[in-house]
């Protein structure tokens, strides 16, 4: 080994290396002698030599060991149950000098190890939570960890299906032991996925133990027993089913695990491959297969009681949007749910006639409760007093909510035990479903109540809260909203980002667009999103906290405070726990965005959305409070959007290049020598003219930005992002409901749309009469026209009227003597 020093740039930073020549190569590692040079043990801070930020490598600030102690890691998500397989792809490691050891938010520990390629290995652990989580990796056994990283924890039903194994026709699996199902069950895999000659395929079960709600609650997984020991890799076991005995079939909800044969039976954080969680029918108890209808009644009354025991969720739950388009169109509260969406062919196994359902994002505040909302082919919501297919509210929210780890607040699995299995029991293993939709009632949509919408596309053309449109072509960094929903949820912050367009076919026009927005509410995660440089097809770059995180592995991300979903490179939606959402979309080299806030931001926001309080009179507001008119020329509307620049301590933006330092951070936030274009002029000799005509028809944003710019691709991504932002304003007009009508006893309702204009017709079954208004009207103001309806038996009728009578009768006679005694005395 050949000791040997090289100069480096920069004179303060000393760094020793050692050499090692091996076949006419040499092969170098940086071990810094100066500690206030290092990373070890210091990502994402600056030091004072040097960087150890995740901007540091574009600036070129990088301390020399950043890679050797910042991790990046491949695959960079796996589900929460743990058993991923991920590697450490900027480093290499020796396999007899380092003894890898994995630390995951600094308490669970993993064993590692070093391939015969020196990559050094990680395996992921049973997390309850979903979300980025820090790790640690140690390269001397646990003794110290100076290395950092990022791992993602997932839900499981939203991990990839591709990464998990296969229950073969899984209602077969699910229904196993009810009439007419038995027989085998198959199991397939992936054989890549675990490289192992033989396997062991184990079965887990999850519980929730302790008192609801206390301190004490836990959900644990367990290894119960294994299916098969020493079974073949080959991708496929079939095996039949037997009743488990006692204890292990009170476990209700599981899912199968495979692994080394060489691991121990149920050894915990293992290379593992997961099957989906499931309802566990196959392997349920003698008494179920004898008669499975009896046992899941008894289950379903069992829970009937449990469940009235509990404290009241339902009160706490957000009602429902009262139409399809508004389910679709409030991005910030309501996302699709993976088990009925519509753009993924509307497969929708547990509520028939339903063509979308809608999950809202946040659960509740207090009890962690999900709200689900479907719909039918007509736009109208289906409920479950009119219909099987009817969406549930749930006890515990599907996908989990923050801080996780703790029922019912465990993605998935909480939702499992308490909403899932006892449909089972109720509705699908035997006939008792009125029993479980009286406890999970569809929630109508009196209450609810649209966001509004801000938005601004093109050279940029901005709408406020309001309605009020104006274009501010200014280029910097500005203010777009800021404003308080509530005190529980903090300050949201929007900024926006412009430059100058780069594929402007105009000499030197000066254009801008919107290229990146920042935002941030109370003490969130921080994210930007911004227009990819590399690319120019509208690509986006999402960051968090400064670093650039990809959605390639998973569409959704848990964050801190915030949600972020991208299922294309060109589209991303944030949302906050406010409701407030975020939806950028790309667009050659700009962006367009649509901020939707609900009704709890009234009065609350400022910047260039405007107060939103439903008047256009204070929409033109500037930062010292002053107003503009709404008849404002475009050179005053460019002042008014100066005002909103913003200052380097208060932005959220990240300044990971030259030219974002030179033009943004070291520059002023507002670029008061830039000159934009305030009025273009039709010229019908213009050779541009008549294909602009044929393509804006009348959009005056499209005319607008096709003239300044030269450039038709550039117009018509304009005019197809002022009509998405009409479609979205109109998808979001409120709509009255008066509430559900419900049936009658002993009768018969026609009708099911509770919303303004619609009408519900009462029939009485034969034998009874019809008491109170036939037909029921909704009015717009939100109350049913005629009175309550009652059907009563023509039996009780007659004896009634038979007694009334009678009563009468007496009554009668009474008066008449009392009139012939008078009569009698006079």
């Amino acid at each position: 080994m050949k000791e040997c020093f090289i100069m480096v740039k920069d004179k303060k930073l000393k760094t020793k290396l050692f050499c090692l020549l091996v076949i006419g190569l040499i092969s170098c590692s940086t071990v810094p002698t100066d500690g206030q040079s290092s990373c070890a043990g210091k990502c994402g801070y600056q030091v004072s030599q040097c960087s150890c930020q995740v901007t540091c490598e574009p600036l070129g600030e990088c301390c020399t060991d950043y890679w050797n102690f910042c991790l990046r890691i491949s695959p960079q998500s796996g589900t929460l149950m743990g058993g991923e397989d991920f590697v450490i792809v900027n480093n290499t490691f020796e396999a007899g000098r380092d003894h890898i050891v994995c630390r995951f938010k600094k308490s669970i520990v993993t064993q590692g190890y070093v391939d015969d390629k020196k990559v050094a290995h990680c395996i992921s652990p049973l997390l309850y939570e979903n979300g980025r989580i820090p790790f640690e990796l140690s390269t001397d056994n646990g003794t110290s960890y100076n290395h950092q990283g990022t791992w993602v924890s997932v839900h499981h039903s939203k991990f990839s299906n591709a990464r998990k194994s296969t229950l073969l026709n899984q209602t077969k699996w699910q229904y196993y032991g009810t009439p007419g199902v038995s027989g085998t069950l198959t199991l397939l895999w992936n054989t890549t996925l675990l490289p192992a000659q033989l396997l062991n395929i184990e079965l887990w079960g999850y519980k929730e133990n302790g008192t609801p709600y206390s301190d004490s609650w836990r959900g644990e997984w367990t290894y119960l027993y294994s299916l098969g020991i020493a079974v073949r890799n080959n991708g496929e076991f079939t095996f039949t089913p037997k009743p488990a005995p006692k204890p292990y079939f009170e476990w209700e909800l599981g899912m199968l695990r495979l692994t080394d044969k060489k691991e121990e039976d149920g050894e915990m954080n293992v290379r593992a491959l997961w099957s989906p969680s499931h309802a566990l029918a196959w392997h349920l108890e003698e008494a179920f297969r004898r008669d499975s209808a009896a046992w899941a009644k008894e289950k379903c009354l069992n829970w009937v009681k449990y469940e009235k025991t509990l404290p009241d969720f339902l009160s706490e739950i957000a009602d429902c949007p009262c139409t399809l388009a508004q389910s679709r169109a409030d991005t910030g509260r309501f996302h699709p749910d993976y088990g009925c969406d519509i753009e993924q062919g509307s497969v929708c196994t547990y509520h028939p006639g339903a063509v979308h359902c809608v999950r809202a994002v946040q659960a509740s505040p207090r009890y962690g409760s999900g709200q689900q909302c479907c719909y039918d082919a007509e736009g109208r919501q289906i409920l479950t007093v009119d219909s099987m297919g009817g969406s549930t509210p749930d006890r515990g929210h599907d996908w989990g909510s923050p801080p996780y780890e703790k029922p019912p607040r465990v993605p998935g699995f909480s939702h499992g035990l308490y909403d899932v299995i006892s449909f089972y029991y109720c509705c699908l293993w035997s006939d008792n479903c009125q029993q479980y939709t009286d406890l999970r009632p569809s929630s109508d949509c009196r209450t609810y109540c649209p966001p509004k919408v801000g938005s601004a596309f093109g050279d940029p053309h901005l709408f406020t809260f309001d309605g009020a449109n104006f274009t501010f072509n200014g280029m910097g960094e500005y203010t777009l909203v800021k404003g308080e929903g509530n005190s529980s949820t903090g300050i949201l912050q929007v900024q926006g980002r412009t430059e100058q367009v780069k594929d402007s076919e105009a000499t030197n026009a000066n254009v801008t667009g919107i290229t990146a927005v920042a935002m941030q509410e109370s003490d969130s995660d921080v994210i930007e999103v911004r227009i990819s440089k590399n690319l120019s097809d509208g690509s986006m770059e999402v960051l968090v906290n400064a670093e650039i995180v990809t959605f390639n592995e998973q569409s959704w991300m848990d964050l801190k405070g915030v949600f972020v979903y991208s299922a294309t490179p060109q589209h991303a939606t944030v949302m906050f726990p406010s409701g407030a959402g975020v939806d950028a979309w790309g667009s050659g080299t700009i962006l367009s965005i649509a901020i939707l806030l609900p009704e709890a931001f009234i009065n609350q926001t400022e910047g260039l959305f405007g107060v939103m309080n439903n008047h256009l009179d204070d929409d033109f507001t500037f930062r010292n409070g002053s107003s503009l008119p709404a008849d404002a020329s475009p050179e005053m509307l460019y002042e008014l959007g100066a005002s909103w620049a913003i200052e380097n301590k208060s932005s959220l933006f990240t300044y990971d290049s030259q030219f974002l330092l030179d033009n943004y951070w070291h520059a002023p936030k507002h670029d008061a020598d830039f000159t934009p274009v305030f009025h273009v002029s039709d010229n019908p000799a213009d050779p541009l003219h008549a294909e602009m005509t044929a393509l804006c028809q009348g959009n005056e944003f499209c005319r607008f930005d096709t003239l300044v710019t030269k450039n038709l691709q550039m117009g018509n991504a304009t005019k197809l992002s002022y009509e998405n932002y009409r479609m979205l304003v109109e998808s979001l007009e409120p709509v009255t409901s008066c509430g559900i009508l419900e049936e009658p006893n002993n009768g018969k309702k026609k009708g099911n749309i509770y919303l303004v204009g619609f009408t519900v017709n009462f029939t009485c079954d034969q034998g009874y009469m019809l008491y109170g208004s036939p037909m029921h009207t909704c009015l717009p103001t939100g109350q049913w026209s005629g009175e309550s309806v009652f059907c009563v038996s023509e039996n009780i009728l007659g004896i009634v009227l038979g007694t009334l009578l009678a009563v009468f009768s007496l009554l009668l006679t009474g008066l008449i003597l009392c009139l012939n005694e008078r009569r009698l005395k006079k």
